[in-house]
């Protein structure tokens, strides 16, 4: 898939190096409400199994390469998660790394993939959770027609607060 600057892809063994980054920098773990480290094997095994269908994994995860020359640049990564094909909805999740944010890579990435995601995985509806501190995902995904449809009080525990989460939602226009 992709746009006249962005490419998403399949994970390629040599991605081992972000991921790992990525999954565990302590400072993302409340985005994915992780609190433990992923280790290199398991993230290599993770990266082994990616060739299997999404309808096998439930999950898909793309990297998103920034088009460039002489090479195309890895930016972050974008996830289809919690995939139910009976009742044709999922979960969605994005990252981009420090440097490539706030330029419309995420924006540009999110449709993309929410294309993909309704015609050719046939979804109805794709849902994410955002923490009501996070306003530039909050932007993002409402500026692609996400609506919000609920607020979690108290969702999450972060330095020393409770944070409220949202529930957002897109439901594909028939």
């Amino acid at each position: 898939m992709q746009s006249e600057t962005i490419i998403l892809r399949a994970l390629e063994p040599n991605d081992i190096d972000f991921l790992y980054q990525w999954e565990n920098d302590t400072n993302l773990w409340y985005l994915s409400n992780s609190n433990t480290p992923f280790s290199r094997f398991v993230l290599e095994q993770f990266i082994l199994n990616a060739h299997l269908d999404i309808y096998t994994n439930k999950q898909l995860r793309l990297m998103i390469d920034l088009k460039a020359k002489p090479k195309n640049i890895t930016i972050g990564c974008i996830d289809i998660f919690d995939f139910d094909p009976i009742n044709k909805r999922a979960g969605i999740g994005i990252l981009i790394s420090d440097g490539f944010r706030e330029k419309g890579h995420a924006s540009e990435s999110l449709k993309l993939l929410i294309d993909y995601a309704f015609e050719n995985l046939q979804l109805h509806q794709m849902y994410c959770n955002i923490s009501e501190d996070n306003e530039a995902s909050l932007k993002l995904f409402k500026n692609r027609g996400f609506e919000i449809i609920g607020l979690k009080r108290d969702w999450n525990w972060r330095n020393e607060n409770w944070i409220h989460e949202y529930s957002l939602q897109l439901i594909k226009n028939n």
